[in-house]
């Protein structure tokens, strides 16, 4: 099965074309294009809507043209067409559902909307072939959850963040401090030369049986803490970063772990733990997620780095799998700001 994906729930333009030959993966990734927003964006330290909207609307067109030339295919070639229905800012949604919608209905092919949070879920099953049920956690700049994967389609949510998703927190300490955007890589940067232990930093939610996250405090001590030093040198900004980086670290691990708890009462030993998003791309996280992994004697599955932000190649993945189901989508699916995988969520009020 050959889909062509597109992504636009961000400040990523994206299309890919995925090939799946076995049920369980892992598939073959034909072409993966990128089109990043960093520049467009960097003068407002994050993403702006209407910016982003229009960015897609310029882009999208080349990038799929790229994407099918890559894969040295052609749109008859395909056996279907995906496209992120959301969740995500809604004018970029609207963009790529309908691009999708366009060509699937001119070459006569299915159309696949995809969940965004469940081509992230699905990636380990295209990278690694990791057999069903696993315990993800996805992190990124709008998701922090922790969930049970059972099946394409069958998820359900264990925690999640209650305020700040962890790649927002990240966006937003390095926007305090000054530093560029996207936050994250830059944080973990400036953490390498700072020390952890100069500032204690709260560790919010840590031990408590229900995994879920909060971030907004950590976030605010961060501040109270570089106010009260202020005026910042960059040996400051070092250890504020290494400081909350370990704090951040600590939680995720702590989290994780009541997570397998949890879902080993609910639903028997997952197969692995998976971590994807863009925050799987923070090398302290991945390798503390290692070692819980190991003291559990379960595989850490990441996907590589060109696959923890938003791409098309999950999206395809994620399309693939569904319409291998016979779970297509009519073109009259609308576009969804919001759309969680698990209607009935763990947290009352929490983000989804």
């Amino acid at each position: 099965m050959l889909v062509l994906g597109i992504e636009t729930t961000c400040d990523e333009t994206a299309a890919a074309v995925v090939r799946l030959t076995a049920p369980e993966g892992p598939g073959e990734i034909l072409s993966n294009v990128v089109r990043a927003q960093v520049e467009e964006h960097a003068a407002y330290g994050g993403v702006v809507p209407e910016i982003a909207a229009r960015a897609h609307v310029e882009a999208l067109d080349g990038v799929v043209a790229k994407a099918l030339a890559d894969a040295g295919v052609a749109i008859a070639d395909l056996d279907g067409v995906a496209a992120a229905g959301g969740p995500g800012l809604i004018g970029g949604v609207i963009v790529g559902v309908t691009a999708a919608k366009a060509l699937a209905l001119a070459g006569d092919k299915p159309f696949a909307a995809v969940n965004h949070l469940e081509a992230h879920a699905l990636t380990a099953r295209l990278t690694d072939g990791v057999a069903f049920p696993y315990l993800l956690l996805l992190a990124s700049g709008g998701h922090t959850q922790l969930l049970a994967v059972r099946g394409v389609g069958d998820y359900v949510r264990l925690g999640t963040t209650l305020d700040d998703a962890l790649g927002e927190a990240f966006d937003k300490v390095a926007k305090m401090l000054g530093l560029g955007y996207p936050g994250g890589p830059q944080v973990e940067r400036r953490a390498q030369n700072g020390d952890a232990a100069r500032f204690a930093f709260p560790r919010p939610m840590f031990g408590r049986a229900e995994p879920n996250f909060s971030l907004s405090g950590l976030k605010t001590s961060v501040r109270l803490e570089a106010e009260r030093v202020a005026p910042l040198t960059e040996r400051d900004v070092d250890d504020l970063c290494a400081s909350f980086q370990a704090a951040v670290v600590d939680v995720v691990a702590n989290r994780a772990q009541a997570g397998l708890r949890l879902f080993e009462a609910r639903f028997g030993r997952p197969s692995a733990l998976v971590v994807a998003g863009g925050v799987a791309a923070n090398g302290p996280i991945r390798r503390a997620l290692v070692e819980l992994g190991a003291a559990y004697g379960l595989p850490v599955v990441a996907p590589p780095l060109s696959l923890c932000g938003d791409n098309g190649a999950m999206i395809a993945w994620a399309g693939a799998e569904r319409l291998r189901l016979g779970l297509a989508d009519g073109l009259d699916f609308a576009p969804r700001p919001r759309w969680p995988l698990d209607a009935m969520a763990a947290a009352p009020g929490a983000k989804a």
